[in-house]
């Protein structure tokens, strides 16, 4: 007798790559929905959705990680993904929300960003660490383009917070964005700590600190969004600083090896 053959969408061995994917994918309708958004003139919904859109890409490597789901598929989806999420929709909800009073000069400074983006991420999935430089897994090459996409909307989510210093931010957003941009292709170094290892004995406060940014999220979305933005750009000489002082130290350990297989 035949056996009856079960349906199956996706080969049992292949289920593992779904959850991130779709993930991924869920990422992508955010970011595309922000801009919809945008347009419409509810620029916190679409700043929301973008920020909803970073934790999902946060997410799905991780879990593609944990789930052994990795796949060259995945990445790619993932590059492109970012490229819409971070590289044309935020800058897309700038350009709705003040960049078009500058004309023709604040098409140009959108364009200058996503294309600053694409390059960012391209050289991205080209760069692979060596085995021997494992350290450097902590750090990403230049602003990652999530962050990036945060950061230039960060004159956006002052106005949209409850705070008020009587200074007018608008002004900067040009200036601002061309930064982020330079940043996405700049060699400097911002931590990833991608593989930083964590104590059994530290977790617990991990959650509760993770726990404390979700509550913040949800009762102060724009003001803690700006501090975490804030924080971000003053850690970025900070990482250039540890970034060179463990650089220095694997130089002196690599010559020590070499001085003492040649002695």
């Amino acid at each position: 007798m035949e056996q009856n053959k079960k349906f199956k969408l996706v080969a049992s061995k292949k289920t593992r790559y779904l959850l991130p994917n779709i993930l991924t994918l869920g990422g992508v309708c955010l970011g595309i929905s922000s801009i919809k958004f945008s347009i419409d003139g509810n620029f916190s919904l679409a700043v929301i959705l973008i920020l909803l859109a970073s934790i999902l890409d946060a997410l799905d490597g991780r879990i593609a990680r944990l789930l052994k789901g990795t796949s060259e598929f995945g990445k790619e989806l993932d590059s492109l993904t970012d490229f819409v999420s971070f590289g044309i929709a935020p800058v897309f909800i700038l350009y709705f929300w003040e960049l078009n009073n500058y004309g023709k000069l604040g098409w140009t400074i959108a364009l200058a960003y996503s294309v600053c983006c694409v390059l960012r991420l391209a050289r991205f999935n080209l760069t692979k660490n060596e085995s021997q430089q494992e350290w450097r897994d902590n750090f990403f090459e230049g602003v990652p383009s999530p962050a990036g996409g945060l950061l230039i909307l960060m004159p956006l989510i002052y106005e949209l917070s409850e705070l008020n210093f009587n200074f007018e931010i608008r002004n900067f957003t040009p200036y601002l964005t061309i930064l982020i941009a330079l940043l996405l292709v700049s060699k400097i170094p911002t931590l990833s700590l991608k593989k930083i290892s964590i104590s059994p004995k530290t977790t617990i406060f991990l959650l509760l600190a993770v726990g404390l940014i979700f509550i913040a999220l949800l009762f102060y979305t724009f003001e803690t969004l700006l501090i975490f933005s804030l924080l971000y750009l003053a850690s970025i000489p900070i990482s250039l600083f540890i970034f060179k002082n463990i650089q220095k130290k694997q130089t002196l350990k690599t010559f020590d090896e070499d001085h003492e297989d040649i002695l």
